[in-house]
């Protein structure tokens, strides 16, 4: 029976290299689509499309990066006729973020090379095999998470 650290080795290495294949095929899944954007606009764009509510400072939480970061993704993405800002009614101090007619065919693009990569990803794969690894996955999201230094 191999010992806990040759396993917890195994078990990074092979994490790196399904996080890395994964984020390659999805690159290549957007640039076939000629979407243009970078990872980080596409997951504020995401965001935005699916809280109705999302304001920059939600964005800068939820991304875990700094306001000053996702402010200059916010700029670029209204330059791109991408999302657009309205006063919100709550906090003047604030506005809420929308998708544009732009902003959501775009993220039905994505969302569209997102299922063809998790197709090509999973095509192995039985039902039971991809409810276990969502199961299993998301205890290891959670016992990071419950880290003092929330799993960073």
């Amino acid at each position: 029976m191999p010992n806990r650290n040759s396993s917890d080795s195994l078990l990074s290495d092979t994490l790196h290299r399904l996080v890395h294949v994964y984020k390659s095929r999805l690159r290549a899944e957007v640039t076939q689509r000629a979407l243009g954007l970078p990872i980080t606009h596409m997951r504020a764009l995401k965001g935005i499309c699916r809280n109705p509510h999302s304001t920059a400072q939600s964005i800068a939480l939820r991304m875990h990066r700094d306001k000053a970061q996702i402010t200059r993704v916010l700029k670029e993405l209204l330059m791109e006729g991408l999302i657009e800002k309205r006063p919100n009614p709550e906090d003047g101090r604030s506005q809420l973020l929308f998708p544009t007619e732009k902003g959501s065919e775009v993220m039905r693009q994505l969302l569209e090379a997102e299922r063809e990569t998790a197709a090509a990803m999973t095509r192995s794969l039985s039902d039971a095999e991809l409810k276990q690894f969502a199961e299993l996955s998301a205890r290891m999201v959670e016992n990071l998470s419950c880290e003092p230094d929330g799993g960073n």
